[in-house]
């Protein structure tokens, strides 16, 4: 939750100006970038950041023949969102993250935390 938090006439701190926002970081399929990131820009979300990354889920990476593939890559897609929009972005995502109309294993995940703080350093100040 971001707030600006100010002191009141008995000197007790309280919050004023609260935001809930969240952290949102999806795990996709490096040819599923794009179109997830076209359709949430469509959906009014062009805020966020993108970085190559290698994993593996819970099938331990892909065999094929006699060799174990146990980094495969992925896009990490960080965004920063209020509240009240988790579920819009969470459902574009979904929709367009998944392979083929039932998804498949290495689709990919979603993560949402709540934002404690967060500062902008062009403007050297805290909050969005």
């Amino acid at each position: 939750m971001l707030c600006d938090v100010r002191h009141n006439d008995t000197n007790k701190k309280t919050k004023s100006g609260c935001e809930t926002v969240l952290l949102i970081r999806a795990i996709v399929r490096p040819e599923k970038k794009d179109e997830v990131l076209a359709e949430l820009s469509g959906a009014g979300f062009n805020a966020a950041t993108m970085v190559d990354v290698v994993g593996r889920g819970k099938q331990k990476g892909i065999k094929i023949g006699g060799l174990v593939y146990d980094e495969i890559p992925k896009i990490l897609i960080l965004m920063v969102i209020p509240d009240e929009e988790k579920e819009k972005v969470v459902q574009i995502i979904l929709k367009n993250a998944r392979t083929g109309t039932e998804g498949t294993f290495g689709d990919g995940k979603i993560f949402v935390s709540p934002v404690d703080e967060a500062y902008t350093i062009s403007r050297n100040s805290k909050g969005l």
